[in-house]
């Protein structure tokens, strides 16, 4: 169904469709999806259980987010490796650049070029090769679906959603993916902020809240959101993913159809109101020129 449209001048010129578990779901909530990163905080819950023991309590933030590539960031991500006797050689994501174009222009203009741990998944490539060498556990293949690492994962993922993952697949950094619907998804959410203090779901939920800036970056949408809405839990994924929660009141998950990242924060800002929330405005405009003509909207 249509959950956003694109109005230029006045005029409906693109819709969006897709799906959203909220006070008032719409679509098909049911189907399993990849939440791609959105999986990041319940992985980062697996490794927990499975025995990672974190350098600081605020480098779980890190490991469950999709960081910039800011100094901030990279520093954390190396500080974390060295804790447990390894440098950036030991990642297996991918390279890549800064997704801050402040990081990205300066880094580039130094006469860098894409490297591991720029990637923004490097944070939970970190915190997963932390994890095995608590285990005693192989390294390089840390990344492997049958490694013990990832079937500990896979059985924390399937635990918290409450329904079996439907697929598994490689996501864009090379680590396992989990797919399940946005009903699970969203569950998963609710449990994490509802969790008794000290658990290692609100142990996540509580790092991400206190350091949104580590989650995202300066100025991403997850940082704002969960520096001004009280208790509130948010985390985007690629292809048109986020999943959100606030502590006794209700979770949502959204899937945009097409992957538009341009339609995910309007559609969660609207959910959010559904349920009594009062995020920030994030701006949606649509230029023409030098002006704003129009915006990306949510319909309900």
């Amino acid at each position: 169904m249509i959950v956003a449209e694109v109005v230029r001048s006045g005029f409906v010129e693109s819709v969006h469709h897709g799906a959203v578990f909220g006070k008032h779901s719409r679509g098909d909530v049911t189907s399993p999806v990849f939440p791609r990163s959105s999986n990041k905080p319940l992985q980062t819950v697996g490794m927990l259980r499975a025995g990672l023991v974190p350098r600081e309590p605020a480098d779980l933030a890190l490991i469950s987010g999709s960081h910039f590539g800011e100094p901030m960031h990279i520093r954390r991500v190396r500080e974390i490796l060295a804790a447990a006797g390894l440098d950036e050689s030991a990642l297996r994501c991918v390279k890549g650049l800064p997704l801050s174009e402040e990081a990205r222009t300066g880094w580039l203009r130094s006469g860098g070029g894409p490297e591991r741990i720029l990637m923004n998944c490097s944070g939970k490539h970190a915190g997963m090769l932390a994890t095995c060498v608590a285990n005693d556990w192989p390294l390089d293949s840390y990344r492997d679906p049958k490694h013990p690492l990832q079937v500990a994962i896979a059985e924390t993922v399937t635990d918290l959603v409450g329904e079996p993952i439907a697929a598994v697949g490689l996501d864009g950094c090379g680590a396992p993916v989990f797919g399940f619907s946005l009903t699970a998804l969203a569950r998963s959410f609710q449990r994490l902020v509802d969790a008794a203090p000290g658990t290692p779901e609100r142990l996540v939920a509580d790092q991400m809240r206190a350091h949104p800036e580590l989650v995202a970056g300066t100025g991403g949408d997850d940082t704002v959101l969960m520096g001004t809405v009280p208790g509130l839990l948010v985390k985007a994924g690629a292809e048109g993913v986020v999943a959100a929660a606030l502590p006794g009141v209700g979770a949502i998950a959204i899937k945009i159809d097409d992957g538009a990242a341009r339609a995910r924060t309007p559609v969660l800002l609207d959910a959010l109101r559904e349920f009594g929330a009062e995020p920030p405005a994030i701006s949606a405009e649509i230029t023409g020129g030098d002006e704003v003509v129009g915006e990306v909207r949510p319909v309900r």
